[in-house]
């Protein structure tokens, strides 16, 4: 398989740099994957789990937002958010989900409307880690 060059990047580190066979992204319009000669594209991600294949190895980083980026150079993932799923606090993490759930009773409108996505977007990346967590 041809592999690409790939950079995870996020405000407070270069999370992930190097040659890969596949990058799985969770974008904001559907998740997609990236494999060598990719179309370019840039591409709004969503709160999710990004799956990074590399020399018949799977990691997999949870994604907070930011922007990918395909050209003829590779992948970029500009990540407001990059955390490796073993360095995750997950008891912190529920209580994130609960804070936000408690906080959306003082927003409406438009605002509500984005914090419920974003709460939606969470919970699923609380429960695909749960269901993980079980095999």
């Amino acid at each position: 398989m041809a592999t690409f060059h790939f950079d995870l990047v996020s405000p407070e580190k270069l999370a992930f740099s190097g040659e890969v066979d596949q990058v799985d992204v969770p974008g904001v319009e559907g998740d997609f994957g990236v494999l060598a000669g990719h179309a370019p594209v840039i591409a709004t991600v969503r709160p999710g789990i990004l799956t990074i294949r590399a020399a018949g190895k799977r990691e997999r980083v949870i994604v907070l937002g930011g922007l990918a980026e395909v050209s003829d150079k590779g992948l970029t993932v500009l990540a407001d958010v990059a955390t490796a799923i073993e360095d995750l606090d997950r008891a912190k993490f529920a209580e994130t989900i609960t804070e936000m759930q408690e906080k959306l009773a003082e927003k409406e409108g438009f605002e509500l409307d984005n914090a419920i996505e974003r709460l939606d977007h969470f919970k699923s990346i609380q429960h695909e880690l749960n269901a993980t967590a079980m095999h």
